[in-house]
């Protein structure tokens, strides 16, 4: 199994030329041909993530968040990026990520959102001819506000949201993963009564009647994609060695106390 064959699997689900341009998605260490005896699949890729892909002998890591995202002006190790780019190319390692490639597909971050809600007639938020951020649909019986942070909360098995003040009815429901502030202009022209993302900002909390938007965390709302990666690999190749890192559910570097 060369690199090329997992980037191909991973770039059927999500192309490289729907990602945004601001983005860096892709392969980010290795050569396509090089050879590959196992994949790790991680949400960001850190240090930690690199030395686990070798104790497990997978030659290939792929993360949602890129490696590099902003230009690199050097690397010398003593900071999470440089010393995990030292890592795994001294190791060989491949790295790719599939970020707002994975964004703007359906059956990605935030299609996964809306199925984890178990939203009715599921569409893109933003449709840009089949690809787009966010995705909308209905919840399964409406509700009121306070009624829709308890199911969220229970949905997504979390003990604390940040949210705007509850509005009296919620049927309709936009969704984005990651840090979604600015698609909430997008949420509302959907009709939508809750939008859902994470990293919302302090004054996007001062909502129009009517409208109240969820703020769940960044790694909340985007790491069921890790999953749905993981399969798109395994479908295409069943037969290779395809793992998720056992540390996964201890990575989110936000704590809550």
């Amino acid at each position: 199994m060369k690199v090329r064959d997992i980037t191909a699997a991973l770039e059927a689900f999500a192309p490289l030329s729907i990602q945004e341009g601001w983005d860096n998605s892709g392969l980010c260490i290795g050569n396509p041909e090089d050879e590959v005896h196992g994949v790790l699949l991680g949400f960001d890729c850190t240090p930690e993530l690199i030395d686990e892909a070798v104790a497990r002998g997978c030659d290939m890591v792929v993360t949602h968040h890129p490696l590099i995202f902003r230009g690199l002006k050097r690397i010398q190790g003593g900071d999470p990026v440089s010393d995990a780019v030292i890592k795994a190319v001294r190791a060989g390692v491949a790295v790719y990520a599939a970020h707002t490639t994975a964004d703007k597909v359906i059956a990605g971050v935030s299609g996964a959102m809306a199925r984890r809600l178990g939203l009715q007639d599921i569409a893109l938020m933003e449709d840009e001819g089949g690809f787009g951020l966010g995705a909308v649909g209905t919840l399964p019986q409406p509700m009121n506000g306070e009624e829709a942070v308890a199911y969220v909360k229970e949905k997504f098995g979390l003990q604390v949201v940040r949210t705007s003040c509850p509005v009296a009815r919620v049927e309709k429901v936009a969704v984005c993963g990651g840090s979604g502030s600015s698609e909430i202009d997008a949420a509302r022209a959907t009709g939508a009564q809750l939008y859902i993302s994470g990293d919302i900002s302090y004054h996007h909390f001062f909502t129009p009647e009517g409208f109240m938007v969820m703020d769940i965390g960044h790694f909340e709302s985007e790491v069921d994609i890790v999953e749905i990666l993981s399969k798109v690999i395994s479908e295409k190749i069943p037969t290779f060695a395809v793992r998720i890192s056992d540390n996964l559910g201890r990575s989110n570097p936000v704590r809550y106390y």
